[in-house]
């Protein structure tokens, strides 16, 4: 199976909702189990989609914001539950500049609770974030670019060994950066956070995500990350305005599959 299934484990943020947990994306590709970012919530949610964290290969962590890595501590120290699975390989821990030291400092607190002690422990790789990216492994590519939210931020592409590929935008204000990453992606996967006409610095309103996929030239596009405010607007018409091609409004639990 080399094409990508996809499944939306947060669309929310830090309010608490409900419907919505905080932000978190799981990708299946080959044998590995991809999540990107930890918010409140991605393990409960990896339950529903009958993902065990044992199955989980890769974290990709977008920046550090506590709606978006809250929940690492929490995974960490639940792979040391000595239960029936154990982890068989070593578990990679992805992110921009500064995610050693974010280690270090969660260690601070909770020490080796939150060292993973099976499988070969856990590696940290931390991606440039003046600059693109990329990392090469047995069943995925990624690549990265600096997004304008926190100083680490980052977005990630991931192409399966078939080209399969996607694009997950993290939180960000306008860029080119995020354009060129996604130039005819199969999806991107873009944060939407306020409608229009509350748009507030460091993030992206339906019209702006619009435009950016529009202007990407991106064959689908699914809008993340909706704080309250967006379930009273009209997302969709919003977004409209600016893009013409198949759109998907995140939900918890939504499944996509790039073939």
């Amino acid at each position: 199976m080399d094409g990508l299934n996809i499944a939306v484990l947060g669309s929310g943020t830090c309010v608490p909702s409900l419907r919505r947990s905080s932000c978190a994306l799981y990708c299946g590709s080959g044998n590995s189990g991809l999540v990107f970012d930890l918010g409140p919530g991605t393990m409960r949610r990896l339950t529903h989609i009958d993902v065990s964290i044992f199955a989980i290969t890769h974290i990709f962590l977008s920046h550090f914001h506590p709606d978006h890595s809250a929940e690492l501590a929490p995974f960490l120290f639940s792979t040391k539950y000595p239960g029936k699975f154990k982890r068989a390989t070593p578990l990679t821990l992805i992110t921009g500049k500064g995610g050693r030291a974010f280690y270090e400092a969660l260690k601070s607190a909770y020490g080796r609770w939150i060292e993973p002690d099976e499988g070969g422990g856990l590696v940290i790789r931390e991606m440039d974030t003046g600059k693109q990216d990329m990392l090469t492994f047995d069943d995925f590519t990624v690549r990265s670019a600096p997004m304008a939210h926190n100083p680490e931020s980052l977005a990630y592409r991931i192409t399966a060994r078939n080209a399969s590929n996607f694009v997950y935008s993290g939180d960000t204000d306008v860029n080119d950066n995020l354009i060129d990453l996604a130039f005819e992606t199969d999806l991107l996967i873009c944060e939407s956070a306020l409608p229009d006409a509350l748009k507030v610095k460091g993030h992206l309103t339906p019209s702006q995500a619009g435009e950016i996929a529009t202007r990407a030239q991106v064959r689908r596009l699914m809008l993340t990350h909706f704080y309250p405010e967006c379930d009273d607007a009209d997302i969709e018409a919003q977004c409209r305005k600016t893009y013409g091609g198949p759109l998907f409004l995140a939900e918890d639990l939504m499944r996509v599959k790039i073939p």
